[in-house]
């Protein structure tokens, strides 16, 4: 499930005759130089490292047209026959899938393509690129290899034109088995890949060629860049982190590493989505098992989500929120991996996500069957499993999501020095991290984030480093939040500063743009500070932050490697100071909670880190309260939820609602020709998982209760659509919800 790279001449995304696709050389151009003045905002603008592969709304719809619930059929049990297919259908399990392996010798798909066709399972396939090339080990096959990860040599398999040319035979001949059938929804080119191995901290150069990373250099640092002399590894800086001030600071040779290997890893899979196209212009193409957003593997979802027609990721990281946001208008079809874990788990994931905007799951088919008997656990899920795909899921056909006016910014420097500040509580037993979904710092701030403003009532997109650098920050938006944004050019400075011109507020939690993009310290302090009006001494060191102690970031995460609660993780070994408010200081020297006017708008500079947070809200609503300290400043720039729910505040704690637009002659019952809005309201525990699969629910709520809706103003015909009851005009409405499903109503127009 897992891949080094040789690229010639730089080109833009172009079509050689036959199957062959110009290489995406990471320092081609799209357009000539806009900004040379600063050559990253001229990168960033321009490069087709972040050209996008074809995404069409209405040609995906085609393929992938609703709610699909695809077995994985590791130990499907019950075989292909008319009564598989029939209890398939009676359960809810309306798609399938077809794996590589089961193409014949002569090119041909097995019997089970036949049941589909017959049956109109819409099906994805696995592994259409084969398997050993882009995911290289599985399991117990790492461990030999581990000091090829550590190492900084080249990828074992390296990405270049040899192994881009065995990936293109596997998805011929795999995609020619399977492409006369009309039921194909999607081609995964393979499941959890990565240029490393998942993201296990790996040091090596995908590519086995020195001159294309010299020329991105160029690209990215203008005709000058620094001088690098071979690859290096995060064990020549690790040292020097406790010693470093901001000015001193210098992770760029690590950072510059990861970000060609990120760039190189995103070019090769836009590639190979786009020979897909070729082999089989209708159908949409991606990957399957991806993983939390991290410093490795590839997981900057800010280029990947560009180069993917089709995705299935594991819910880690915030991974689903940030896809979600990175897919305008829903065009590629999302779905995650279900693991059964309890009836009730299972109906809640089949709601939560689908009110996230995702199209289906992929269910992971292992003790589904006692021998050739069902579990018991089928009947008392196929109810949720039949709505979805029957009622729900379609009503959902070609709905665009709905935000409150919040963007989080996604810094993918940032999440890179983050691991690089982490690392250091681990010593040279760095190379055994893993698990950095549950204790990267950039994670559990993303995190509170998003689950102080889904409490609050409040819905957000992120947006990415990309988007503002290409576009600026859309008038849209009324607040905008920087979570641990440490790392920041130039160009997203000055959008960001143009932002809070325009009338927009800026609130940054701690120690924002003190290194660039890079990871090297800014020598006049953070590049953000006259917005804030304060002033970062660029000689901070580890000693001033935080615990006071030698690690820069707010927790020990190698004593705290196997926490269990976030309590435990914020306050073993912790001498982190905590204000007033119950939150930790970031810079112990500064105050917080800095306001200042800017232009228009306002910019609002906490020095706090709110991941107390985490533990606040697991405690109940008292404790939650506590995000006033933060959220106080999004009311007072004009945002307010859209609907509450009055009263039992006990019981209906850690409740969101999320927000869709039907727009007028969209498919689906809930059309009818007229625009509309759909209202979920569901359950928003913690999510639960790791890199081989996950999205699972910890803390499920899963009471039946009736609850009164108030919204901010009055709805035109509001209409439950779950019981089909017209509920006709108002601001206020009473309803039935069992906790682990979701209230679903819609009203005439937009909101």
């Amino acid at each position: 499930m897992l891949m080094k790279t040789r690229t010639p001449q730089a080109k833009p995304y172009t079509h050689y005759s036959g199957l062959r696709l110009a290489c995406l050389a990471a320092t081609a151009f799209l357009a000539p130089s806009l900004s040379a003045a600063d050559p990253y905002e001229d990168y960033v603008r321009n490069s087709t490292d972040f050209a996008s592969v074809k995404q069409d709304k209405a040609w995906a719809a085609k393929a992938f047209p609703s709610w699909l619930f695809m077995p994985w059929t590791y130990q499907w049990r019950i075989g292909y026959t008319p009564e598989s297919a029939r209890w398939s259908k009676d359960h809810g399990y309306n798609g399938a899938f077809i794996d590589r392996g089961e193409i014949e010798a002569e090119g041909r798909a097995t019997g089970r393509l036949d049941w589909i066709n017959e049956n109109g399972f819409r099906f994805y396939m696995d592994h259409t690129g084969g398997k050993g090339l882009l995911h290289l080990w599985d399991g117990d096959q790492l461990k030999p290899h581990l000091d090829e990860l550590h190492g900084t040599g080249v990828r074992p398999v390296p990405l270049n034109d040899a192994t881009r040319d065995k990936v293109r035979e596997l998805m011929r001949k795999n995609i020619g088995a399977v492409k006369s059938s009309p039921q194909r929804a999607a081609y995964a080119l393979d499941d959890e890949p990565s240029w490393g191995h998942f993201v296990h901290p790996t040091m090596w150069r995908v590519s086995d060629d020195d001159a294309p990373f010299a020329a991105w250099m160029k690209q990215v640092y203008g005709p000058n860049p620094p001088s690098r002399k071979g690859w290096v590894s995060y064990e020549d800086l690790r040292k020097s982190l406790p010693e470093w001030s901001v000015r001193d600071f210098d992770a760029s040779p690590l950072m510059d590493q990861w970000t060609y290997n990120d760039a190189t890893w995103a070019n090769f899979i836009g590639g190979l989505v786009q020979d897909a196209n070729i082999l089989d212009p209708a159908t949409p193409c991606g990957f399957v098992g991806g993983q939390s957003p991290s410093a490795f593997g590839g997981y900057d979802y800010a280029r990947l989500m560009r180069k993917v027609q089709f995705i299935e990721s594991y819910n880690m990281g915030s991974s689903q929120a940030i896809i979600r946001s990175f897919n305008p208008g829903n065009a590629v079809p999302a779905v995650t991996s279900l693991f059964h874990k309890s009836v009730d788990d299972t109906v809640w994931q089949t709601w939560y996500y689908l009110a996230h905007g995702n199209r289906g799951h992929i269910g992971w088919v292992e003790g589904w069957f006692d021998g050739k008997t069902p579990a018991a656990w089928h009947d008392a899920v196929a109810p949720a499993f039949v709505e979805a795909g029957k009622k729900i899921g379609p009503l959902m056909a070609g709905a665009e999501w709905i935000h409150d006016g919040v963007a989080v910014y996604y810094s993918h420097p940032s999440i890179q020095l983050g691991w690089i500040l982490d690392a250091q509580a681990h010593g040279k037993t760095w190379i055994n991290r893993n698990n950095d979904e549950r204790l990267a710092s950039a994670v559990h701030v993303r995190h509170a984030w998003e689950n102080m403003l889904r409490d609050s009532g409040i819905q957000y997109n992120h947006i990415s480093y990309v988007d503002v650098i290409q576009k600026g920050i859309s008038s849209q938006y009324k607040v905008l939040i920087l979570p641990a944004c440490l790392c920041l050019s130039d160009a997203e400075a000055r959008q960001i500063k143009a932002f809070a011109d325009a009338g927009g507020t800026v609130i940054a939690d701690y120690l924002p743009g003190l290194w660039d993009q890079h990871g090297k310290g800014r020598p006049e302090g953070g590049v953000l500070d006259t917005l804030f009006g304060v002033k970062h001494d660029s000689s901070i060191r580890a000693a001033d932050v935080f615990n006071g102690a030698a690690l820069w970031v707010e927790v020990d995460q190698d004593v705290n490697f196997s926490w269990k609660t976030h309590k435990e993780f914020l306050t073993k070994n912790n001498t982190s100071l905590r204000d007033a408010g119950g939150f930790h200081k970031a810079v112990r020297s500064m105050p917080v909670d800095h306001t200042q006017a800017a232009g228009k708008g306002r910019a609002v500079l906490m020095n706090l880190s709110p991941q107390w947070y985490n533990a606040y809200r697991v405690e109940g609503p008292a404790p939650a309260g506590k995000r006033q300290v933060f959220m106080r400043h999004l009311a007072e720039s004009g945002v307010k939820p859209r609907v509450r729910i009055v009263g039992q505040e006990e019981a209906v704690h850690g409740y969101e609602v999320t927000y869709w637009r039907k727009p007028a002659g969209a498919a689906g019952e809930a059309g009818k020709g007229k625009e509309r809005t759909l209202f979920f309201v569901g359950y928003n525990p913690e999510i639960t998982g790791d890199s081989l699969g996950g999205g699972n629910s910890d803390g499920l709520k899963t009471a039946s209760l009736q609850i009164d809706l108030e919204f901010s103003q009055p709805m035109e015909d509001v209409r439950n659509e779950r019981t089909n009851e017209a509920l006709g005009r108002g601001n206020k409405f009473k309803v039935a919800w069992k906790q682990n499903e979701c209230v679903v109503l819609s009203c005439a127009g937009a909101p």
